[in-house]
């Protein structure tokens, strides 16, 4: 569910899709937005939509997913504050969403519908370069996973998930880094069977480079958890 309400953009939010782009330039984009608020576990717009909203995650956190035809969910790229998604509305051909969106936590956003989207980027040619600069790492994230999934063991898919979750929305705790995970989750981010997940977690556990408390994990060793998939 969301709530649209008027919030300030952080000062050090950091995003690629406004990076280089003059502070005339800025105000005027920024201003043509809507904030919007959603709450944790809220679909933001699912596979198949029309693609009729850009959006740029100003706080908290979400993640594609995208559903197969047998109804199984796959867990794709983590977002993080700063970067947008749905950016197929962009396109001036009307185009669907590929994948779905959901928030992990509290959410804030800044939303563009797609007619004013195009005509920002048509005005400053730097949004645009910047759009491109997101989908070539997204094509690079693409690239990266199909070839884990075909050239990758279960054993080192999951380790990736780790040290890449560690590495994107882990806390700094004692001992590691701490971040919300299912072992449901894992699995479908790596493409394994939540058995396996939790056989190779309880592996990990044994010998520490893993700890798992109360529906979080915490990344002890990457360096001792990545020689073990070697």
């Amino acid at each position: 569910m969301a709530s649209s309400g008027i919030f300030a953009v952080p000062s050090d939010l950091k995003s690629t899709f406004l990076e280089g782009i003059g502070p005339s330039d800025l105000r005027m984009i920024l201003a043509a937005a809507r904030p919007q608020q959603f709450l944790a576990n809220s679909i933001i717009f699912n596979q198949g939509n029309p693609a009729q909203y850009l959006y740029l995650l100003t706080k908290g956190r979400a993640r594609h997913f995208f559903v197969t035809e047998g109804g199984r969910k796959l867990l794709l790229k983590w977002l993080l504050p700063g970067e947008i998604f749905g950016g197929r509305a962009l396109l001036y051909k009307p185009s669907p969403y590929l994948v779905s969106v959901e928030t992990i936590e509290d959410s804030h956003a800044l939303v563009w519908e797609a007619p004013v989207a195009r005509k920002l980027a048509s005005g400053c040619p730097r949004l645009l370069e910047n759009a491109l600069v997101v989908a070539s790492d997204y094509f690079a994230w693409y690239v990266a996973t199909h070839v884990a999934l075909t050239s990758y063991s279960a054993r080192r898919r999951l380790a990736g998930v780790l040290i890449c979750l560690a590495e994107l929305i882990g806390q700094r705790v004692a001992g590691g880094f701490e971040f919300d995970a299912t072992n449901e989750e894992l699995a479908s981010a790596a493409n394994i069977t939540p058995f396996t997940a939790s056989r190779l977690l309880s592996e990990w556990q044994r010998d520490r480079s893993v700890l798992k408390r109360r529906g979080k994990i915490v990344l002890r060793s990457p360096e001792k958890l990545f020689l073990h998939t070697v």
